[in-house]
């Protein structure tokens, strides 16, 4: 099974310009996609619908989408009609599989004053696999303030560790004579997390390593798959836009982060350094 995260930075590469089938070649093939910085009616990219053309380019794929707010940028009334013209701004998920349940997590934020702060979010998926049903959280962390990064960790954390409890997006399906869905403890979460490894909100979400024993492998904590499977140091996801070629400037922001039960069955991880869609690298893990 490969998996892929990428923030697609609403489809304007590097060069400045939107394509939005550069994005969708670089991600076919993966049995799960997450992708960040989804919009629709966004000025920054002449107010593409991504969503339906992210759909029509990969029909063979179910999805959910979860905005995380919506904001009127020209709504109007025509032809004594009124239109809605609503900034929208998120995650996305699809899958091979059809998507059992989803729901749109909205991450704690804090009001700024003179830079724009959006609300983030993460989008949960719950797909059958060939490992088993599995949750897949397609997430988005603030990219400027790391106290706020971290108290949205926590509560993202709590919300992947506390699923068997609470269900989930919805629980007590027999009432209206549907099976109850599973409520999966395995769970994958990819995305852009704006973090970088060993920052205080990277430990609050992996543990601590022991100084003698390295990084256990807890049912509390999610692990890092790049930085457990690959040889060295994970390769970077970022590239900075203002100066590409210097590669002194690259971060790993990106992550996929796996529970402990799975890990033992990541095989490989890898950047797609070849994709020039985004500002972001695609980040592929394979299980098996």
């Amino acid at each position: 099974m490969k998996c892929v995260s990428y923030n697609i930075q609403y489809g304007v590469g590097l060069d400045g310009r939107y394509d939005i089938g550069r994005i969708t070649d670089a991600v076919r093939g993966a049995d799960v996609i997450a992708l960040q910085e989804v919009s629709r009616n966004n000025p920054k990219n002449q107010g593409h619908d991504m969503v339906e053309e992210i759909r029509a380019a990969l029909p063979g794929y179910f999805s959910v989408y979860g905005p995380n707010f919506e904001a009127d940028v020209g709504s109007h009334v025509k032809d004594e009609r009124a239109v809605n013209v609503m900034f929208q701004f998120g995650n996305m998920v699809l899958s091979r599989s059809p998507i059992r349940l989803s729901r749109n997590l909205l991450l704690p934020r804090t009001r700024t004053y003179g830079h724009t702060n959006y609300q983030r979010g993460a989008i949960e998926a719950l797909i059958d696999t060939p490992l088993g049903p599995v949750r897949f959280y397609s997430t988005h962390l603030d990219h400027r303030s790391p106290e706020e990064r971290l108290a949205q960790i926590r509560f993202l954390r709590e919300r992947m560790l506390n699923y068997p409890l609470e269900g989930g997006a919805l629980s007590g399906l027999s009432e209206m004579g549907f099976p109850e869905p599973p409520h999966a403890e395995a769970f994958i979460v990819m995305g852009d997390f704006n973090m970088l490894a060993g920052s205080p909100e990277y430990i609050e979400l992996t543990g601590r390593a022991d100084h003698e024993f390295g990084m256990p492998l807890l049912a509390t904590h999610p692990a890092d798959a790049a930085a457990r499977v690959s040889e060295g140091e994970p390769v970077t996801t970022w590239v900075d836009p203002k100066r590409p070629q210097d590669k002194s400037r690259w971060k790993r922001i990106d992550y996929a982060f796996v529970s402990a039960g799975l890990m033992a069955g990541v095989r490989r991880s890898w950047v797609d350094a070849a994709a020039t869609g985004s500002d972001h690298l695609p980040l592929w893990i394979e299980l098996e």
